[in-house]
Order: structure tokens, then sequence, then C-alpha cells
């Protein structure tokens, strides 16, 4: 949602713009860092009180981005607003919890196809805000929709996890058995390297939007719509096809999608058909229909390796994406130039959706050899 207000944040706090984008990289670091201690928190104590924790520092956080005056202000309670992270992880443990792997990663299309909605409209509305209003409008809409948010998981989110008779430190243990698993690191690494296009396209899509095609934030924030419609059928797709065809197939497909669209949008920039319509709407677009595709297939498959350490795979699993997203976020927003264009970012993006398919064909070949447990 905030997105669209980055440049102008950057002004309000006299920062240079590539400070500012550390916003991003630095939220997504503690996202993925946070994922790697809750995941076995959940499995140890039960999904629902973790659950509450994390909403509970998300706004508490954003009360302090709202006041902050400066930017090393500002950028701590940024990193702390990862405590929301706690929503993706137990989600994804809570279904796994209760249905077998196919069936979970339909569920979990359906499910991350709501999710969608919100990235969907949130740039759009944060451009509007942001112009209406200012940057703050958005960090006070977090703050409208996260205690909604705090009520509901505390009073309808139901318990489907025993707590551990492990102690944490042995809950935390079990780690080596998973990072043995070569099909856990072929599930979590496609989905690192798929949506790591699109993480790119977070650290380097505004400034691609304001400086080399001038949009206003406003634009910019409808314009950042273009992915998350995309994911959104994608996601339908996953939930309607994932158990009728399969995961890795599904999976497989999703990345050929991701490629294949940055392919093409390559193409027509290098002979000249290039333009910010080809940008956001031909390759971003394809970005986000294949993440749609791969994620929760990808996901499905990497929880389902050992599916009694399923909150410890969601939250590692988890960890690998963001912190892999945060990394190439982080890479974007340096190696952009104005005079460059379009190509570095786009580059960027092409060669991690290549890394996704070469990985996700591993994930298939692996998969023929064992099977799914």
């Amino acid at each position: 949602m905030f997105l669209p207000s980055l440049p102008g944040m950057a002004e309000y706090f006299d920062t240079p713009y590539k400070t500012m984008q550390l916003s991003v990289a630095l939220f997504l670091f503690v996202n993925a860092l946070l994922q790697t201690i809750i995941g076995p928190l959940s499995d140890k104590y039960g999904r629902r009180p973790v659950m509450l924790a994390g909403v509970f520092i998300f706004l508490l956080a954003t009360v302090g981005c709202l006041l902050a005056q400066n930017i090393l202000v500002f950028l701590i309670f940024r990193m702390l607003q990862a405590g929301i992270v706690v929503a993706t992880v137990v989600s994804r443990a809570t279904i796994r919890d209760t249905v077998p792997a196919d069936q979970a990663a339909s569920m979990i299309g359906y499910v991350t196809m709501g999710m969608a909605i919100a990235p969907m409209i949130a740039p759009a509305i944060g451009g509007i805000l942001d112009g209406i209003f200012g940057w703050q409008s958005t960090f006070i809409a977090f703050l409208v929709l996260g205690l909604p948010m705090m009520w509901l998981s505390w009073a309808d989110q139901g318990e489907t996890k025993a707590p551990s008779d492990l102690s944490i430190l042995g809950q935390f243990a079990e780690y080596p058995e998973l990072m043995k698993s070569r099909r856990f690191w072929a599930f979590s690494l496609t989905n690192a390297f798929a949506s790591g296009a699109y993480f790119a396209f977070l650290g380097g899509g505004p400034f691609v939007g304001t400086e080399i095609y001038g949009l206003t934030p406003a634009q910019l924030g409808a314009y950042f719509a273009a992915p998350s419609l995309g994911y959104f059928f994608g996601n339908f797709l996953s939930g309607r096809f994932s158990t009728r065809i399969g995961m890795i197939r599904m999976m497989l497909i999703g990345c050929w999608f991701v490629t294949g669209g940055l392919a093409l949008t390559f193409v027509l920039f290098l002979t000249g058909f290039g333009s910010k319509e080809v940008f956001f709407f031909v390759g971003i677009v394809a970005i986000g229909l294949g993440n749609g595709l791969s994620i929760p297939n990808a996901t499905s498959g990497m929880i389902s390796v050992k599916p009694h350490l399923a909150g410890t795979a969601s939250g590692f699993g988890g960890a690998i994406m963001i912190g892999g997203g945060a990394t190439l976020s982080a890479i974007a927003g340096t190696f952009l130039d104005k005079e460059a264009g379009v190509y570095p970012l786009l580059t960027l993006m092409f060669i991690s959706a290549l890394i996704s398919l070469a990985l996700a064909i591993y994930a298939q070949r692996r998969d023929r050899i064992i099977g799914m447990t």
C-alpha cells in the first residue's frame, strides 16, 4: 500500500531514494528471519497464541512508524512490522494440519487468491491516500485493518496443533532433519526464485514508474495492481486444478509462465516495441499469473515433505523465499539507472525466473524417484 509513497517519503525524511527503499528490503529480511523462529514456535506452543502475538507486535510497530520523526526510527519500526508474517506461516501450517498434500495445494491456492485481492487494490488505494492526505494515511489504514484482524484471530481462530512435548531447544533441533531433504530444498528454492522476480520488481518498480515513465503516485499504484491481478487468477487456477493435475505439474507450469512472459517482454523491448504498458501488463502480469500457479503448489510441496514438521517447514521455507526476495529487492534498488531504462531490472527478473524453472524441473525429477511422503 505504501510503495507509491516511497519517493515522497524520501523527500519527507530528507533521505536518498535508495535509503528509503530499504524500508522494503529490511522489512523482507526481518520477515525472513522471523519465519525461522515462528515455525518452530507454532509447532511447540500451537498456532493460535503465536498468531495473536505477531499481530499485536505489528499494531504497535505501525504506531511507531506513524510517530517517527527521522528515517532511522522509521526503519526500526518498519522492521518490527514484519511481525505480521506470523499470519502467513501459521495459516499455511494450519491448512497442512488438516488436509493431505494435493488438497493443501488447492486450499492454499484459494486462500492466497483471497490474499491477492489486498495487493491488487492496495497500491492504487495507497496512491490515492498519499495524493490526498500524505504518506501517513497509509499507515493509519494499516491500523484500521489490523485491529479487526486482531479481534477476529482472538475470537474465532481455533487450535489445530497440540503443543509439542519437546522443549523449545528440542523443537529447533528438528531443523537438521528438514534440511537434509533435497525435495524440501528444491520446493523452497523454486518458491524463492519464482517469487524473486516479483520481489525484484517491488524493489525497482517504483523507480521505473516514477523516474523513467513519469507516473504520479496514484498512477503508479494503479500499475502496481497488474501483478496482483495475474496472481489472483493464477491462485484461482491452483485452487481449481491442483488436486486434479497434481501440485508438481502445476508448479512447473507456473514457472514456465513467469519465464516465458519475461522472455516475451525482453524481445518486445529489444525490437523497439517496449513501453510502460508492455513492462507492467505483459512481463509483470506474467510474473503474477505464474507465481499464482507455482507458489501455492511449491509451498504445499515443501510443508508436505515432513508433515510432522509442517510449521517448521512453513517458517523456514518462507524465510528462504522472503530472504531471497529481500536480496533481489535490494539488488534491484542498487543497480537502477535512469539512462539504462528498464533493462537492469528486467534482466534481474529474467535470471531469477530461469533459475526457478530449472529448480522446478529438478523437483519434478526428484519426486519421480522418491515420491511424496
